[in-house]
């Protein structure tokens, strides 16, 4: 045959092939991962997520020769501001044409983007956000929260710390919607467990360098444990000074509602040795997570978070959504991850609720071992307990959510 003809062959094979797989608004399926891409959790997502959502798409076109070419990303900074999330948000739908925004860390970024992608009816999957408004109160037919969220954290840690002793708790924590959320959450499940709140809660300023006064405060009020919401830069500056005030000579332990990879390493293990924690997934949980750890080290340079790996596993969910909708429209997408089941190495026994679109699977409740019993660099936990998928998040006979 020859063989200019049997390139043109092969072109409109390749050409129907997509055409049959799935109707592309314009051709392409485009990934945006909205992040911190210079901030405080800029090194527990960002760059990192960015690169998890290209490992995906490389992954599915890999195993989807249909698509070919198809699938792009684009990685956006909101710098944890919530103006800055909208309007980023809307620019990404309407000038880049965006199918799906991923990732957003910070809580009161995500709400605001996830609020334009409602007005503009686009799928958003928010994977870094905590905040359980997301599934409840601001909930909405577009929008999905992925890996974990505040009721999840509390509902592990606060519970096992309080039963291991802990009843007694001063709680610090970062005066946005992630902190008061997270703090509403963790006072709930330390009070429904039998334990109480020396005195109320304070707020800190976000983001924050000094938390003396409150370290302070916790070494006159001696409480069994010190429980800060704080998260990235802010967790490791509280834990820094935590040591240095010598609170955990004092026996008084450290309560930590979000966790990340990240906060370990910039302060070292046995800073947070013997501290609980609750998370959806750690690197060397077995053996599935081994491999696709090794892979993203291999590409990025630096073993993954948690939050990076939900980045690969939303953004593939969403792909094979879009795969099983035959069309990147955002209703028929949403229909197919609705109820949806799925087990991959991020994600253990889940489902799509589609009554909120709380994605639900198992977690870990983990302490951090000291140095001295790691077997390798980055092995930073030991799992307590699994809680599983139908256990870890807020029963729908407490939502509030109404699409």
């Amino acid at each position: 045959m020859n063989k200019r003809i049997l390139t043109a062959l092969l072109l409109s094979t390749a050409s129907m092939s997509l055409a049959q797989t799935a109707k592309l608004s314009d051709g392409i399926i485009k990934l945006g991962v909205l992040t911190d891409l210079s901030g405080v959790y800029s090194e527990l997502s960002g760059a990192g997520s960015v690169k998890a959502a290209q490992m995906a798409a490389d992954d599915f076109m890999a195993a989807n020769p249909g698509y070919k070419g198809k699938v792009q990303v684009l990685g956006v900074d909101h710098q944890n501001k919530a103006d800055v999330a909208s309007n980023k948000a809307a620019e990404m739908i309407d000038r880049q044409n965006v199918d799906v925004l991923l990732d957003m860390p910070t809580s009161s970024t995500a709400l605001a983007a996830t609020e334009i992608a409602r007005q503009k009816k686009t799928v958003a999957m928010v994977v870094t956000g905590g905040t359980t408004a997301l599934t409840n109160e601001n909930c909405n037919k577009y929008t999905f929260h992925y890996a974990y969220d505040n009721y999840m954290l509390a509902n592990g840690t606060g519970v096992a710390a309080t039963r291991k002793g802990g009843k007694s708790w001063y709680i610090i924590y970062p005066n946005y919607a992630f902190g008061q959320d997270l703090n509403r959450q963790m006072t709930a499940a330390v009070q429904a467990t039998g334990g109480k709140l020396i005195t109320p809660s304070e707020a800190t300023p976000f983001p924050n360098t000094d938390f003396s006064s409150y370290l302070l405060k916790a070494q006159s009020l001696r409480p069994k444990i010190f429980g800060t919401m704080q998260a990235g830069a802010d967790l490791v500056n509280v834990v820094k000074q935590y040591n240095e005030f010598g609170l955990k000579a004092q026996g008084i332990g450290l309560g930590i509602g979000l966790l990340f990879e990240t906060d370990i390493a910039a302060l070292g293990q046995d800073a947070y040795a013997g501290a609980l924690a609750t998370i959806p997934w750690y690197w060397n949980l077995d053996q599935r997570s081994r491999d696709w750890a090794a892979k993203f080290e291999k590409a990025f340079g630096k073993k993954p978070t948690w939050a990076q790996a939900g980045v690969y596993s939303a953004a593939m969910q969403y792909m094979n959504a879009v795969k099983r909708a035959k069309t990147d429209d955002s209703d028929a997408v949403v229909k197919a991850l609705e109820g949806y089941s799925f087990s991959d190495f991020f994600a253990r026994n889940a489902s799509i609720r589609p009554q909120d679109h709380r994605v639900l699977l198992n977690v870990y409740t983990v302490e951090v071992k000291p140095k001295s019993q790691a077997k390798e660099p980055g092995d930073y936990f030991t799992k307590v307990a699994t809680i599983p998928a139908s256990k870890a998040f807020m029963p729908l006979s407490e939502s509030k959510c109404k699409m």
